[in-house]
């Protein structure tokens, strides 16, 4: 087994969507994402109607660099992350962008399938 490296500023693949991209690199079973949510940006607006679904149907765990997101899960409960919060956020939620800043996260879980059709 070797170690393996690639740089996510030269990603495999760059996602664009309202408001957002999401850069993707893929290093053996690690699909690893790189995702950048400018002020205004809300899955249900900008990244629904590629996805498809009611709500986003993906598994997060990620880690959030900079900015804010506010996240609604389909049950009604509701959390914030910002930075420095290591997060899991499972299927069946809404997110939006909170404040002026954008918010930049990694995801290491979601990123195979994130904004793309369900």
């Amino acid at each position: 087994m070797e170690t393996t490296r690639k740089s996510i500023s030269n990603p495999d693949e760059t996602r664009n969507f309202p408001k957002g991209k999401l850069d993707v690199v893929k290093l053996g079973d690690l699909t690893f994402g790189k995702a950048t949510f400018e002020p205004g940006w809300k899955w249900s607006e900008c990244v629904k109607p590629t996805a498809g679904t009611k709500s986003c149907m993906v598994n997060h765990n990620g880690f959030v660099v900079s900015g804010r997101m506010h996240i609604k899960m389909d049950d009604g409960t509701e959390t914030e992350i910002g930075p420095g919060d290591v997060f899991v956020c499972p299927p069946g939620h809404d997110a939006w962008i909170v404040g002026n800043e954008p918010c930049v996260a990694y995801d290491f879980a979601g990123a195979a399938t994130y904004a793309t059709k369900a």
